[in-house]
């Protein structure tokens, strides 16, 4: 057995140790949730939102502890909360949505009127998740709850980085009746990861392109679905026009909340040229405002990093923009609080995308700023790189934001504000090029990607004979 140990992200310090579990514990809970996924499954809808409502109400239980344990993990006390609110409400959600969703029924055939034909919706017995350190409770179960409501067995495997919300959390499973063996949790490291693959009959991964791929390929090995979210370099476009000061104040929420620590923070901002001055001073006077947690985690707008070595990346790629002859207007350095790591807003001014921080994720407080000549260039600028998560839009009206971001090649593009994708939940998207590979998570797929869909066809009249394909007719 390996032991892990997890930091602290605000004092560096390593204060939590666990055991991640061998390939052959694995396969015993792997065996233990196909045993009991057919019972599941066939609760029907009503039945298994029964005892989600359960379990709901066993996390409310233990919010105290689970929030404690997020706090530690992620240096974040409000987000921590919000965590736990969005996968209560998601369970709620997904109760009271899925009966509708899918859709049932015999459809008369087109060219052989005799013929109907109906689906039959079959879960997958074993869903396996993994997620990643940033939100460690949400994105862990942002997949799972509706692979449950769809009647599959589900195993996830949180990151090493952020595992201490694991052992309150199954404390709430085990104590609700109806989920013996049907939802596990098993933090470890990547060798944990590669093993519940191996034993799942469908994978959801959220994180980093790299990693992404051996998932897709260890995942086309076995021929069972990917359904990938991974990383992100969301541009935003100030068009001339727009309302500079709302422009500012939605950059930088959506480039700081979190610490930036998200794939959908916007990490690129093109303004167009003649507003460029008027826009960096707003934004500059905006990014100074922005306190720490720091020594009071009931105080300020930024957090930790939470992981450590996501410092040296930030640190990697100012130092290159400087060299390359940007313009620190705020921010800029790592600084050390409590054996922790901050870094304020980092507000960079003529940038390039010979810049690895126009290239390369960053995932951090880092606001990049190009101008641009034309809409033509923006919308290039924009579409440049292998990412496509999302995107956003300012504009003077909505019309004309709408008009620009139709045009570019990403999954969510906000219009007259950025990153709604972390507060909005309600519209289906997919991604584009790297940014990741399969159904939407919300909307009817965050459902119906769970189910293989079996195709029940009923002949009303009498089978045609062999003699209908003689040669001779």
């Amino acid at each position: 057995m390996k032991t892990l140990t997890a930091r602290d992200p605000r004092t560096g310090a390593e204060t939590y140790s666990f055991q991640a579990p061998s390939p052959l514990e694995i396969a015993a809970v792997a065996e233990r949730a196909r045993a009991a996924q057919p019972a599941w499954a066939a609760l029907g809808f009503e039945g298994r939102a029964a005892v989600l409502s359960r379990f709901a109400q066993e996390i409310s239980a233990r919010r105290a502890a689970i929030h404690a344990a997020l706090e530690t993990d992620t240096g974040r006390r409000r987000i921590a909360g919000q965590e736990i609110d969005s996968v209560l409400g998601a369970l709620a959600g997904w109760a009271a949505m899925a009966p509708g969703m899918l859709p049932e029924g015999w459809t008369q055939g087109r060219a052989m009127p005799a013929v109907r034909h109906a689906p039959n919706w079959r879960p997958y017995p074993l869903v396996g998740v993994v997620s990643p350190w940033n939100f460690p409770l949400l994105l862990g179960m942002i997949d799972a709850i509706p692979a449950l409501t769809a009647g599959c067995a589900v195993i996830v495997k949180p990151s090493e980085v952020t595992p201490r919300f694991a052992a309150p959390l199954m404390e709430a499973a085990r104590a609700t009746p109806g989920l013996e063996g049907i939802f596990a949790l098993l933090p470890g490291d990547g060798e944990t990861g590669e093993a519940v693959i191996a034993q799942a009959d469908c994978v959801c991964f959220t994180g980093s392109v790299a990693t992404g791929r051996k998932v897709a390929v260890q995942a086309a090995g076995r021929l069972i679905p990917a359904f990938l979210e991974l990383g992100g370099k969301d541009p935003l476009i100030v068009l001339e026009g727009a309302d500079l000061d709302a422009a500012a104040t939605a950059a930088l929420r959506g480039s700081v909340l979190s610490t930036g620590q998200a794939c959908q923070s916007i990490e690129r901002i093109y303004v167009a040229r003649t507003i460029y001055g008027a826009f960096l001073e707003r934004l500059v006077e905006k990014a100074t405002s922005v306190r720490l947690n720091w020594p009071d985690i009931s105080q300020g707008e930024l957090g930790p990093l939470i992981f450590a070595r996501q410092a040296d990346i930030l640190a990697a790629q100012i130092a290159d923009a400087r060299a390359r002859g940007a313009r620190m207007l705020t921010g800029g350095e790592i600084e050390h609080h409590g054996g922790g790591l901050w870094l304020r807003p980092t507000v960079l001014a003529d940038v390039t995308h010979e810049m690895a921080v126009m290239r390369e994720e960053t995932f951090g407080p880092i606001l990049p700023v190009m101008a641009f000549d034309s809409v033509e260039n923006a919308v290039a600028l924009a579409n440049f790189g292998e990412y496509g998560l999302s995107a956003a839009v300012f504009a003077s009206d909505l019309a004309t934001a709408e008009a620009v971001g139709r045009r570019i090649e990403a999954g969510a593009v906000s219009l007259n504000d950025a990153a709604l994708t972390a507060v909005f939940y309600e519209a289906a998207k997919q991604s584009f090029k790297a940014s990741g590979l399969g159904p939407s998570r919300m909307g009817a797929e965050g459902l119906s990607r769970f189910f293989r869909r079996q195709a029940l066809i009923a002949n009303t009249g009498a089978p045609r004979p062999l003699d209908d394909w003689r040669e001779e007719g």
